[in-house]
């Protein structure tokens, strides 16, 4: 009986993942593709049990209100205040996480496989003097987030570069974010993210960022 129980869950539980709104990504590549600099287990953990909790989690917080379940990631984080109170902390923590994560797959690739064009360079050094410049400020950002958090790269309502810090699963589209702004690039910072190769070195994981960076994603997230 208790076998038939647990099957009929796992029915339950597929039935309702297949008509839920907001679904794990596949990654744009293969678990190993980022390594050396990424390994392939970090990969799996972060997409297979991390990222997927944050969908599981913002799922479940939404099944009492049918007439959110339709609303993208982003109309929820943007149109957080309107949100009913019970909820609320589940769309920041858990929805901030999917899209933060939905972002973060998309902007990275293996090495070498993309390179920043001129027109992404000259924007980056009219707000930053110089591309070293810029990194210098990014890393400074990841590093000196204190616990859990990200390091962004968010192009601001005027059209101006910026680069922010956020704890936890905050991002810059959410309606309660201090500064508004477009993520363009991001580097998660929480220690899942990088503790198994990289243990509590965080600088070390943040430098070889630079190697796996999706640059074509990040310009035309820039232009769109």
């Amino acid at each position: 009986m208790k076998q038939v129980i647990l099957t009929l869950a796992l029915i339950l539980t597929a039935l309702f993942s297949s008509f839920a709104q907001h679904k794990l990504p596949g990654l744009p590549y293969k678990y190993s593709a980022l390594e050396p600099f990424v390994d392939s287990t970090t990969m799996y953990i972060h997409l297979n049990n991390h990222h997927a909790a944050y969908v599981n989690n913002l799922n479940k917080a939404l099944e009492k209100y049918p007439e959110l379940q339709n609303k993208s990631i982003e109309e929820l984080l943007t149109g957080f205040n309107n949100l009913p109170a019970d909820i609320q902390t589940v769309v920041r923590n858990s929805g901030g996480g999917h899209y933060n994560h939905m972002l973060f797959w998309k902007i990275l690739a293996p090495a070498k496989t993309t390179s920043i064009s001129e027109k992404m360079e000259k924007a980056i050094i009219k707000d930053f003097k110089s591309i070293d410049a810029f990194k210098a400020e990014f890393e400074t950002a990841a590093a000196s987030r204190f616990g859990s958090g990200w390091a962004w790269l968010i192009k601001l309502p005027s059209g101006k570069l910026s680069i922010v810090s956020t704890a936890n699963q905050d991002n810059n589209i959410m309606q309660i974010a201090e500064i508004k702004g477009k993520p363009i690039l991001a580097l998660d910072v929480w220690e899942h993210a990088y503790y198994l190769k990289y243990q509590s070195k965080r600088a070390a994981y943040i430098k070889a960022f630079w190697n796996i960076v999706n640059w074509t994603e990040v310009e035309r997230l820039y232009n769109e």
